[in-house]
């Protein structure tokens, strides 16, 4: 099927007489008649619901719509998009272990990776994400346990190249984890192009409308948990190959077959971190993925328009939005995103910090918000906003030009946004 057929069909199917919309099941817990079945349930021996903090029905079903447009085989909602990230990772790291990331990632994440694990005795290496294969295989140790990167960074706009990340994770014997939330799968699919996990924070371009908070994992099901060995011979991914004793013994990867993985992510991380998602925000996150490839199309649309005019425009310093030929990733993005990437351009204007902050105040319908991918068009400025604190030789340090604003356009007609850019560039 299309992916527009996806978006609407898949994940819930009513039966003869039952409800069109998928119904929100507002239960922490659900009775059965017997202890037996109940036990079975704890055994991982029988599917179904129990209590809401590791599954609920209609959680389920947008975890299936997702799994259905990213191509996997199973899904699993988290509370947030940084929950999603730190639960695909430490579901295969853990105290002594490495990672290796692309450098080109939302700050949150950054400092997930190199201050917050690093605390649960994870290390973690940056690489470029134009590096060669050879360049990432360098960073490469005998405890490294993933690769992660994201498809379209948040906010540098940086695509990654998905294949050559790929070959490198996989000829280390690791996955390779992606973070697809701003092109979503209406415009990538990063398990095509070697990926095995995708995580994303559904609170952007999933919601799309500035309703929700949350993160959902995708398990692709094609990594060989068992295959990668230590050098002593001991299964890399021990904890799910070796029997879990917490399910009295039970082996991951024998009693689940390709949605290992996704399933023991569930039943033991999310059991014991309880960052699951609510059936009220799987309901607003389902009803929005129906929309979701027409939505992407829209803000595609209107980003190439905006991109374009503020690249012409004589007060604008620099413009990156990967459907610019003017910009070095440029090749990659045709090559992943021909549809492409997202709505979300960083452009910086002439005159520094003060004039950036001048044009965002002189804005009339679109919104300062600190918040991206929303149906209405947004900007940010982060010198006067995220890194206030920092000075302009600081910012410049970090990658963020005291002139950089993000700007993120919504559904609104181009020509409407354009005129509001233009009016406000006046003010400057």
């Amino acid at each position: 099927m299309d992916i527009s057929t996806i978006a609407l069909h898949a994940g819930y199917e009513p039966g003869n007489g039952e409800p069109r919309a998928l119904p929100i099941y507002q239960s922490t817990t659900f009775p059965y008649d017997s202890t037996d079945e109940i036990a079975s349930l704890f055994d991982l021996t029988s599917a179904g619901h129990f209590y809401s903090r590791l599954s609920n029905p209609t959680c389920e079903a947008t975890e299936k719509k997702i799994a259905a447009l990213e191509g996997g085989v199973g899904a699993l909602l988290t509370s947030s998009g940084q929950a999603a990230n730190f639960v695909a990772i430490m579901n295969v790291a853990s105290a002594g272990d490495h990672i290796i990331s692309s450098s080109a990632i939302y700050g949150g994440t950054v400092n997930l990776l190199s201050v917050t694990l690093k605390r649960f005795g994870v290390e973690c290496s940056f690489v470029s994400p134009r590096a060669t294969k050879e360049e990432i295989l360098a960073e490469v140790r005998p405890n490294t346990m993933c690769i992660f990167g994201e498809t379209v960074a948040n906010p540098a706009l940086a695509v990654l190249d998905l294949e050559t990340y790929a070959d490198a994770a996989h000829e280390a014997g690791v996955p390779l984890i992606i973070d697809n939330t701003f092109p979503t799968p209406a415009l990538c699919r990063p398990f095509e192009w070697g990926a095995d996990i995708v995580t994303h924070s559904t609170t952007k371009y999933i919601d799309g409308h500035a309703l929700t908070v949350g993160g959902v994992i995708v398990d692709s099901g094609k990594f060989d948990w068992a295959a990668p060995k230590l050098a002593d011979g001991s299964p890399r991914f021990a904890s799910l190959v070796t029997p879990d004793e917490s399910y009295h013994g039970l082996t991951y990867t024998e009693a689940f077959g390709e949605a290992a993985y996704i399933t023991k992510a569930r039943v033991q991380l999310i059991r014991d971190l309880g960052c699951y998602q609510s059936a009220a925000v799987a309901f607003i996150l389902n009803e929005s993925l129906e929309t979701l490839p027409l939505r992407m199309a829209r803000h595609v649309e209107n980003a190439q328009r905006v991109a374009e005019w503020l690249e012409a425009h004589p007060k604008v310093a620099r413009v990156n939005y990967p459907g610019l030929p003017s910009i070095p990733d440029y090749d990659l993005a045709q090559k992943y995103l021909p549809q492409g990437s997202c709505g979300v351009i960083s452009v910086v204007f002439e005159g520094g910090r003060e004039q950036a902050a001048k044009v965002l105040d002189s804005f009339e319908f679109i919104s300062q918000e600190v918040h991206v991918a929303d149906s209405i068009t947004c900007a940010l400025h982060p010198a006067t906003s995220t890194h206030r604190q920092l000075t302009d030789e600081q910012l410049m340090a970090s990658g963020v030009e005291p002139g950089l604003v993000r700007l993120s356009c919504g559904l609104e007609s181009a020509d409407d946004i354009i005129a509001d850019l233009d009016q406000a560039l006046a003010t400057i």
